[in-house]
């Protein structure tokens, strides 16, 4: 019998990080969904954390008031730490966190937890996203000034360097950048930008002897939208500019140190509340951008569930999402395969136009002094404003297809849950139980040592010492996350970024001409510019819907009052009133929008500007805003109304309704 030729089994890459972005309420809570979620097949966490953690600011702060546990998990001390990851073994788990302004703080104790576990430093593996130069730009959870967060970032950097090399501790984010509206280019030039400003400043210390070793941990965070071709070609045109860059501006010989290693989430700006389920062909095919190249394939992914522009997703909403990777990952033949796009004449041509404009953009913006001197003069923040105010324009117009918004928008009723139970909300409770434990945890514990290593933190600051060693310290004595950032918002200061509203100027605004005759119509029966204050209360930094609301009403005539993020209640009703608005927009998408609004309408009422109307807008669930427009608000706007115009037509309507209820 003649014995079958035995064939070589191509060797099967192996899949990518699988990971579902994930946290909310109470640390608890957070830690059974992770354990659930591992135990489904996830292979890496992605931790999501509060407002007030991201921005610095403990559970019993007045401005983090409705704001507790709503967007992600609140981590006020090392007791949090070690709720959240009970059961989870950290030399075991590569853990990504979203945090920027406080990483150098959720780090030191993630350290803490790691070293009462036992787990040598060297073994942690993972990921601190750690990029404060596009919370100027787009979301908003920024502290300190340019300065000392790029102080914070380079300390982070030497210290994992040296005592925890398998940790990238500066993950580069476009991801925010596209949500914010920026266009392949900006999203390539504005992320290299960050990565050159921030190794620049690691090399100038002059602490590494191989700084090829920094360079090899600098991992990048990007966004993949529906342009499919255009976004696989700007995956491999950051491969290519990355490799250019520290092969040629920081001298690496080592190719797998210039490796353009990168984690995604997939789009969730082009998420629609009109036909949800859509949604889930819209996160599979922008996966398919970022793992089909295997030259540009990601290292890890995490997906958005179908119904986030309704709210947070349930567990099994996260499920679904979980399974497209595993699908992809397990059943497909993608990874027995190399780059299936190599030799492609199509595929070549788009990158290297990528590139070619992508350079321009650069060096436009090295000239300028680098990234952060890009933020100071506001060029960086104006480019996205007018970039996003264009995109807009063409959904509005249908130039842009988006099916079931702008097009096909006829639909059966579906049968998949959108509404009440469809999405989690954050009861007020959780917030409460927060707080209580806050207080506890500070009443048991060694004020002694939280006053010693408080001060040891605020000498390091000042003396220029890396802060990583004093903040481990603190950590181990209890000292909370709003106790950590006071302490250095004292050396630091605190910092104000530029709106980019005032400066991005649109003479090419289009259909805008019948609501500018509506709004000098109104403002002739006023007997003045109607004027307009966009607010954004509380912690809240996703701008860019309050920036677009900005820019459409000063393009249509108003007189706008904008002064970009995180507001209380009372700075809004004092400017409403010292202002003499004739109108307040109030953009919350945090989920926090009830205890908002009605704080905002008491503090109007206070000042004595109750008879100003207020419109509300965010991610606000049906019954949420029956509620609003029942307490008094004049109007609810939700990721559903995208035409611009008819929301300016309503506000001329709502205002000039107002003043004859108050003439008469």
């Amino acid at each position: 019998m003649r014995e079958t030729p035995k064939r070589d089994t191509p060797k099967r890459d192996k899949p990518w990080i699988i990971r579902t972005y994930a946290g909310h309420s109470s640390a608890r809570e957070s830690n059974a969904l992770y354990r659930k979620n591992l135990s489904k097949g996830q292979t890496g966490l992605s931790v999501a954390f509060d407002l007030p953690t991201q921005t610095g600011y403990d559970s019993d702060h007045p401005i983090a008031r409705g704001e507790v546990g709503k967007v992600g998990v609140a981590i006020s001390h090392i007791g949090d730490m070690r709720t959240l990851f009970d059961g989870i073994p950290l030399d075991a788990m590569n853990t990504s966190m979203t945090i920027n302004a406080t990483a150098a703080w959720l780090l030191a104790l993630y350290v803490a937890v790691a070293d009462e576990q036992g787990v040598p430093r060297e073994k942690l593996t993972g990921t601190t996203q750690n990029d404060i130069i596009k919370e100027y730009l787009s979301r908003g959870t920024y502290v300190f000034p340019p300065g000392p967060s790029m102080r914070l970032i380079k300390d982070v950097i030497l210290f994992t360097t040296r005592e925890m090399p398998k940790w990238n501790p500066m993950n580069v984010c476009s991801y925010h950048l596209q949500e914010a509206g920026a266009t392949p280019v900006q999203e390539l030039a504005y992320a290299l930008a960050t990565a050159v400003a921030v190794l620049d400043s690691v090399k100038e210390a002059g602490e590494i002897a191989d700084f090829g070793e920094v360079v090899g941990r600098i991992s990048f965070f990007v966004n993949a939208g529906m342009r499919f071709i255009t976004e696989i070609c700007k995956m491999r045109a950051f491969c290519e500019l990355w490799d250019e860059i520290t092969r040629e501006r920081y001298g690496v010989s080592d190719p797998k140190q210039r490796l353009f290693r990168y984690g995604v989430q997939v789009n969730s700006l082009g998420l629609t509340e009109q036909q949800p389920e859509n949604n889930v062909y819209r996160i599979f095919l922008q996966m398919l951008a970022v793992t089909l190249s295997k030259s540009a394939r990601a290292r890890a992914v995490q997906l958005p569930a179908w119904n986030e522009a309704l709210g947070l997703p349930t567990p099994w909403d996260q499920q679904w999402s979980l399974r497209a990777q595993q699908i992809l990952a397990y059943e497909s033949d993608l990874l027995d395969y190399g780059d299936i796009f190599a030799g492609s004449t199509e595929i070549a041509k788009k990158v290297e136009e990528l590139k070619a404009e992508a350079r321009d953009e650069l060096r436009r913006i090295l000239d300028m002094g680098g990234a952060v001197g890009a933020i100071d003069t506001g060029y960086l923040k104006e480019q996205l404003v007018v970039s996003n105010s264009r995109r807009v324009e063409l959904i509005e117009a249908g130039e842009q297809v988006v099916v079931g918004v702008n097009k096909f928008v006829e639909t059966e009723p579906s049968p998949l849950p959108t509404g009440e139970g469809a999405i989690i909300t954050i009861p007020p409770e959780v917030e409460e139980e927060q707080v209580a434990r806050l207080q506890a945890w500070r009443a048991a514990r060694d004020d002694a040592a939280v006053a010693q290593t408080l001060a040891e933190l605020r000498r390091a600051a000042i003396e220029g010492r890396n802060i990583m060693p004093a903040s481990i310290a603190c950590a181990k004595a209890g000292v909370t996350t709003g106790e950590w950032a006071f302490a250095l918002r004292e050396g630091f200061g605190e910092y104000r970024a530029p709106t980019g509203v005032s400066g991005a100027a649109r003479n090419d605004a289009r259909n805008v001409e019948e609501i500018k005759a509506e709004v000098d119509r109104v403002s002739r029966k006023l007997g003045r510019r109607l004027k307009f204050l966009v607010g954004k209360p509380g912690l809240d930094g996703h701008s860019n819907g309050a920036e677009q609301i900005a820019v459409r009403a000063r393009d249509a005539g108003m007189d706008v009052v904008y002064e970009g993020i995180r507001f209380t209640p009372a700075d809004i009703a004092s400017a409403a009133r010292e202002k003499d608005v004739h109108v307040v927009g109030l953009s919350i998408l945090s989920g926090s929008h009830m205890e908002l609004v009605a704080d905002t309408l008491a503090k109007l009422r206070e000042a004595g500007a109750s008879h100003v109307p207020v419109v509300v807008g965010g991610i606000i669930p049906p019954d949420d805003a029956k509620a609003l427009l029942a307490a008094g608000v004049a109007g609810v706007y939700t990721p559903k109304d995208f035409d611009l115009n008819r929301i300016m037509t309503d506000i001329c309507r709502i205002v000039e309704t107002a003043t004859s209820d108050k003439a008469a």
